[in-house]
Parts: C-alpha cells; sequence; structure tokens
C-alpha cells in the first residue's frame, strides 16, 4: 500500500508486480503517480507529458522571433545605407 501525495487516499499496488518509474492511477481523485522508491514503497506525481510538449511549443515559437528580429535588423541596415 502506497499514499496518493495529492489526496492521501491509500492506493493498493502490487508491490512484487510494479517497478520503479511505473505508472499507477489514484482510485480517488485520478491523478496519474508514478512509483519513485520501493523501499519503503512511495508514490511521486508522473510528469505532466502536455507540459513537456508545450516547452518544445514555446522554444521553436522563440527560434522563429529571433529569425524575425534579425531579418529586421538586416532590413533595418539597409535603410541606413541608403
Amino acid at each position: 500500500m502506497a499514499t496518493c501525495p495529492e489526496c492521501d487516499a491509500e492506493v493498493e499496488v502490487d508491490e512484487t508486480d510494479v517497478d520503479l518509474g511505473d505508472e499507477v492511477s489514484c482510485p480517488e481523485c485520478g491523478q496519474t503517480l508514478v512509483i519513485s522508491n520501493t523501499d519503503p514503497f512511495e508514490l511521486d506525481f508522473a510528469p505532466d507529458d502536455e507540459d513537456d510538449d508545450d516547452d518544445e511549443d514555446e522554444k521553436v515559437e522563440e527560434d522563429e522571433d529571433e529569425e524575425e528580429e534579425e531579418e529586421d535588423e538586416e532590413d533595418g541596415a539597409d535603410w541606413e545605407e541608403e
């Protein structure tokens, strides 16, 4: 037995059938949890895949913004030369 870090409910897990890093769901709140320790048996919040995707999207947007700024700077330099 382990305790959900979100709602403190008891989460029944077959400790002989799970490994470190396996994901389980809390039966009370539905939170996705990960096995963070096996001795003593502990659960932690699972990483949120959606956040990882958002971080990648933000990085792409930042790169695009930097490219646009560089193009603007080049255009501005042309005006100064003329």
